[in-house]
């Protein structure tokens, strides 16, 4: 496998990159984690949005999902489309508000969204706990994670490879169960342990540096990649943290930069 970043940017985007969104390659499958803002545009660069397999997303804050209503107008309205969108449909595996979430945010007036469906063009398939999914030859699994809304960490395995995706999380044993041995842990680190503002971080939201490095050891993780680090935050500083708890290869990931699993 490999992983592609789109955007890294926690809570947003940033000057430098966009919000989150992650493309993996899975042997011939290609499929994304997440489409935050800018993130559309992103992926282009990569590959032909036609070309994906599914997309899938870890919960459905905008700054990871926003970019679904780009995708939806290229699948509808692209003039030279490769091949009939309504008779392929896309698959999208997201939590169960998605369908609804996404059209309310697709629809051109609130008087209209009552009429808006993006069915013709995709399939949801709604995450739950312990869940899993087939994209081509890679299996996603997802499980409950600790964030504001419902939330999971999203598991690929393939070929004996295993990437997790934290997606957004509070410091919780789910995250601990989802990336168990895996091979390359995906997570978000959105702020320093200690700061001005607290001692301890607000429980239930965001990860710091060092919370995210003492999941991956307690986990038993192979490796170790930083993301979803905001623009006002020093990336160095969570890295530090994150290194100091955790021994193994530790990194920031960083705009269409491509790492092997």
């Amino acid at each position: 496998m490999r992983l592609i970043v789109l955007g890294c940017s926690g809570s947003g985007p940033g000057p430098g990159s966009p919000a989150s969104g992650y493309l993996v390659e899975a042997g011939a499958a290609r499929f994304t984690l997440d489409l935050g803002n800018g993130t559309f545009g992103a992926l282009a660069r990569h590959l032909d949005p036609w070309a994906l397999a599914a997309v899938a997303f870890s919960h459905l804050h905008p700054d990871h999902c926003s970019d679904f209503a780009s995708l939806a107008v290229h699948r509808r309205y692209h003039p030279r489309p490769p091949y009939d969108a309504t008779a392929s449909r896309l698959p999208v595996h997201a939590p169960g508000e998605a369908p609804d979430r996404f059209a309310a945010a697709y629809a051109p007036s609130a008087a209209e969204r009552a009429d808006t469906d993006l069915t013709d063009v995709f399939t949801f398939h709604a995450l739950t706990p312990g869940g899993e999914a087939t994209i081509g030859e890679a299996r996603l699994s997802a499980t409950p994670v600790e964030h504001p809304c419902e939330a999971y960490a999203l598991r690929v395995e393939h070929e004996g490879r295993t990437l997790v995706y934290s997606g957004d999380t509070g410091p919780c044993d789910g995250l601990v169960e989802a990336a168990r041995g895996a091979d390359v842990l995906l997570c978000e680190a959105s702020w320093p342990h200690v700061c001005d503002r607290w001692s301890e971080p607000p429980p239930g939201v965001h990860l710091s540096g060092r919370q995210a490095g003492e999941h991956a050891a307690a986990a038993g993780v192979s490796r170790l990649l930083l993301t979803h680090v905001p623009s006002w935050c020093d990336p160095q500083e969570l890295l530090a943290e994150a290194k100091a708890a955790f021994d193994g290869p530790t990194e920031l990931v960083y705009p269409d930069g491509a790492f092997e699993i």
